[in-house]
């Protein structure tokens, strides 16, 4: 997630139309950036968790890693740790129409139209999530551990590792970091679909790569036991998706008063249910996604389809360029010179040609 750190912003442009909205951006990001400190500090506290020890350690090697094997920004950014004391660093809200995928938008300064609006207080969130389904919209909060700036805040020391995902999988921190820190690679404002794609990209490449040469044998058989619960979700939500779009689109702009289309969709989602619940018993009741199913609507939905819809593409792409991290990163900040719909046409082109 990209919270806009505006401010500043707002004196420059004469003032931000949703002053509240701004203000609790901008001291959330502050409290954030206060309560962060260097790792060698946290390293050297005596009270400092030795759990807590070990994984900054872990995030230092990543970092590194980052740099001389993906040829990320080597910046300010996760060499400080912040403990917020608190599950997420923020709260994101969606919202989508009754019979649609297409997320509402919120347009920001610098970072552009986006599909999310993020909160540094949950109660906020869900303030706001109870006004846009007041307005007839299918709304969605979920937390996120952690999101970038882009590398604006590079200057006021970057950002920081977070207590909201420092104890993941192993191979999750490192995907984390891969994804975040590609953000301050490329960001194509006005495009959620192209940048999160691209991030997710280069956080599966990068930590698959991380995995094979890094990571201990247990750490790699724990994490392929996780991913492999995680692709088969996503697989179903994927599929789950797709028939919902098939069931929006099918009588196109009378849509919206057809109530067939209405009971077609509560019968995809029952059947996604239905679907999970027969995932959960193979899993040994893992319930990792519960609260994801619990609120799956078409907000929730159209969400997810913003981070793996175009990365089949990236794939491709990486794999044209040899696998060689400056040439993939070159191409692709080519490829965001030209226009929305031909930067994504050209993607599922390449995904089609590569897999196909």
């Amino acid at each position: 997630m990209r919270l806009l750190l505006c401010l500043l912003l707002a004196l420059w442009l004469g003032g931000c139309a949703d002053s509240r909205y701004y203000w609790q951006s901008v001291t959330g990001h502050l409290q954030l950036m206060q309560a962060a400190r260097p790792i060698e500090d946290w390293l050297a506290d005596g009270t400092t968790p030795a759990t807590v020890q070990q994984r900054l350690i872990l995030a230092q090697g990543m970092r590194r890693f980052a740099v001389t094997e993906l040829h990320l920004p080597d910046n300010a950014s996760y060499h400080r740790y912040a403990d917020l004391q608190r599950r997420h660093a923020v709260w994101n809200v969606v919202a989508a129409p009754e019979l649609s995928l297409t997320l509402k938008t919120w347009c920001f300064p610098v970072t552009g139209c986006v599909g999310y609006r993020g909160y540094f207080a949950e109660s906020e969130a869900q303030a706001e999530a109870q006004a846009l389904q007041a307005q007839g919209l299918e709304a969605s909060v979920y937390g996120v551990p952690a999101y970038s700036t882009l590398g604006w805040m590079n200057w006021f020391g970057g950002d920081p590792l977070l207590n909201t995902f420092i104890h993941y999988p192993e191979g999750e921190v490192v995907r984390l970091l891969f994804h975040e820190l590609s953000h301050q690679v490329l960001y194509v404002p006005d495009d959620t679909v192209f940048n999160e794609s691209f991030a997710t990209a280069v956080e599966r490449l990068g930590g698959t790569l991380w995995l094979a040469q890094q990571a201990s044998p247990q750490a790699q058989q724990a994490y392929a036991a996780f991913d492999a619960r995680r692709q088969q979700f996503r697989t179903l939500t994927r599929s789950t998706r797709d028939r919902l779009q098939q069931i929006y689109t099918s009588i196109g702009p009378l849509a919206a008063a057809h109530p067939t289309q209405a009971a077609m969709k509560n019968a995809a989602m029952q059947d996604f249910k239905a679907a999970y619940a027969e995932l959960k018993i193979r899993w040994g009741g893992y319930s990792g996604y519960d609260a994801w199913v619990a609120q799956a609507n078409n907000a929730a939905f159209g969400a997810q389809a913003a981070y793996d819809e175009l990365v089949p593409g990236f794939e491709a792409l990486f794999a044209r360029e040899g696998r060689h991290w400056p040439a993939f990163y070159d191409a692709v900040k080519q490829l965001a010179k030209r226009s929305k719909d031909e930067r994504a046409n050209q993607l599922k082109q390449w995904a089609s040609e590569h897999h196909g």
